[in-house]
């Protein structure tokens, strides 16, 4: 059995699940690691009995859910069933063995020749596809080659795409030599895909094979097959065999070290249809081609990089946009509030709402993934909540509407923690409101410290939530700490994160600043503690204090 990974990325993997209970978290102690913040970090457990498969949530912030609903206890799960945690996706699969996947070819069969394409490049048999000008012949075939690798130089030398240039060297081949089906497939992480193909009328999937793409791609091999029908392991493939093709020539795309994917002719014109010289053409056609491919790919590459970077610039503009220039000024109150941005977009924000009523709401948020998406989401929540906050509805209602309305415009995997203080100034009164975002931090005058903690699921999880609301009350020089998880999971490097437990050390010892002072202090602790390792988020720091008297 194995798992089927789907991270926040976008990275897909799988882990064999050789053990009968696996842990799975953003931790490195978990036994499978992965790098999704809304994970918890041991959050759930994946165990084998009497030959079952069950799935156990582990008390995770954000909860495990099946397409049925939230994980409660031991659940069995089936292959093919597909689990959501965080922001990722697990699926549990059976791994097929080899025996399962059909007979492998027998490439040591008189019926297939191979050729090391290293040798043919260094032996001179080929031209190397950066040596510009053309060796020199020694015979009519030679030259003959020579001029069409000449042709082919040039008609690959302009600035294409990569599904035009595929097309263009697929048109090449077809014109020099000849097949019925011809087919391009690169390497896709352990396997290969079909990127390009031509044909005459017949069935270019004919031409796929995982282990003829392992010999010839990974062996950095050519390959001549003479007669697929009279090789027995070949007459057992049903669609090479309606396809009808008969000889199969292949040559591998290589640039430098690094093997790209191959080329696949396939002919119905009998056996024998090619010679070596042929294989040696398309090993010299495979090797301008994959300088072309690679090259174009960096192209296309420094292109997405552009766009990215640009995408985070204008995702930052909007969340900075959303982020108050100034609080409101409060008798008897004390705010702070910083935003420190990370590399890209993490989607945090604040807010500070003075009601006509008199009293005040603190809101922060972070929202999942990065980029346009998180801004646009950052957007949605704000205008979302803007006008209820303002309107004075109670905090459990707004966050079920938030919610609720969140999950209807957004995918699955689109959700925000936020947490909500509303404070009357008289009385010093505080409801909250906790969406599962990281606990707030209530620091006492006299020294003590109370973690307010989660009191609902993040808003859009679900379709329908629930929440529950909390209170205390502010007395003279108590503060308030709110954060986002920018702050506490910020790791150095060994891995370790900053954590809940150093913050609230950091905050306790400084409590009785000045609130700008009480945020320097944390935030020069928090870079002491990372050292020279990159902050992998935004941070996020609101600080609320009521005085010892109102101002005069």
């Amino acid at each position: 059995m194995i798992l089927e990974i789907l991270a926040p990325d976008g990275r897909k993997w799988e882990e064999q699940l050789e053990s009968d209970s696996i842990v799975i978290g953003r931790s490195n102690s978990a036994d499978v690691t992965i790098a999704d913040r809304a994970l918890s970090r041991q959050h759930a457990r994946i165990s084998r009995r009497a030959g079952a498969w069950f799935v156990e949530d582990l008390d995770s912030r954000n909860g495990t859910f099946l397409p049925s609903g939230p994980v409660r206890g031991q659940l069995e799960i089936k292959p093919g069933d597909r689990l959501s945690l965080g922001s990722s996706s697990l699926r549990l699969l059976v791994k097929k063995q080899p025996s399962e996947m059909g007979s492998e070819l027998d490439f040591a069969s008189g019926h297939t020749v191979f050729r090391s394409v290293d040798e043919l490049i260094s032996s001179g048999v080929i031209p190397a596809p950066d040596s510009g000008a053309m060796v020199a012949a020694a015979d009519d075939a030679a030259v003959a080659r020579l001029q069409i690798l000449n042709q082919v130089h040039q008609a690959l030398g302009r600035s294409v795409e990569l599904g035009d240039l595929l097309e263009l060297i697929l048109q090449k081949v077809f014109d020099h030599l000849k097949p019925e089906e011809a087919v391009i497939f690169l390497r896709e992480g352990e396997g290969f895909r079909r990127a390009a193909a031509h044909s005459s009328g017949g069935n270019p999937d004919g031409l796929a094979s995982r282990h003829l793409f392992r010999e010839v791609v990974d062996g950095r091999k050519a390959a001549l097959i003479l007669d697929a029908r009279s090789d027995e392991r070949f007459n057992q493939a049903q669609s090479l065999m309606l396809s009808g093709l008969r000889t199969i020539l292949a040559a591998p795309l290589l640039d430098d070290d690094r093997a790209l994917g191959m080329i696949v002719l396939g002919s119905t014109r009998g056996v024998r249809a090619y010679e070596e010289s042929d294989m040696e053409l398309l090993v010299s056609l495979a090797s301008v081609a994959a300088m072309r491919i690679a090259n174009v790919r960096l192209a296309e590459e420094a292109a997405e990089r552009k766009r990215m970077e640009q995408e985070l610039a204008l995702g930052r503009r909007i969340q900075v946009a959303l982020i108050p220039d100034s609080l409101p000024e409060i008798d008897g109150w004390e705010f702070h509030a910083e935003n420190v941005a990370c590399r890209g977009v993490s989607g945090d924000f604040y807010n500070m709402i003075r009601r006509d009523d008199g009293s005040f709401v603190v809101m922060i948020a972070d929202v999942s993934g990065k980029g346009i998406a998180a801004a646009l989401l950052t957007a949605s929540l704000e205008a979302l909540s803007a006008g209820p906050l303002d309107a004075g509805m109670p905090l459990d209602e707004i966050c079920s509407r938030v919610s609720r309305l969140l999950h209807d415009r957004t995918p699955p995997e689109k959700y925000a923690t936020a947490f909500f203080a509303e404070v009357e100034p008289d009385s010093g009164k505080v409801r909250f409101v906790n969406a599962g975002h990281n606990p707030g931090l209530l620091l006492r005058l006299g020294g003590q410290a109370e973690w307010l903690e989660a009191s609902g699921v993040p808003l859009g999880l679900l379709p329908t939530a629930e929440y529950s609301v909390g209170e205390f009350f502010f007395d003279p020089r108590d503060t308030l700490l709110l954060y986002t998880d920018g702050l506490t999971e910020a790791a150095d490097a060994d891995g370790e994160e900053y954590g809940d437990v150093r913050l609230k050390s950091v905050a306790l010892s400084n409590r009785l600043l000045p609130l700008d002072e009480l945020a320097s202090k944390i935030g020069e602790d928090l870079d002491a503690f990372v050292g020279e390792v990159p902050y992998g988020d935004d941070r996020t720091l609101v600080l609320i204090r009521k005085s010892a008297a109102p101002r005069p």
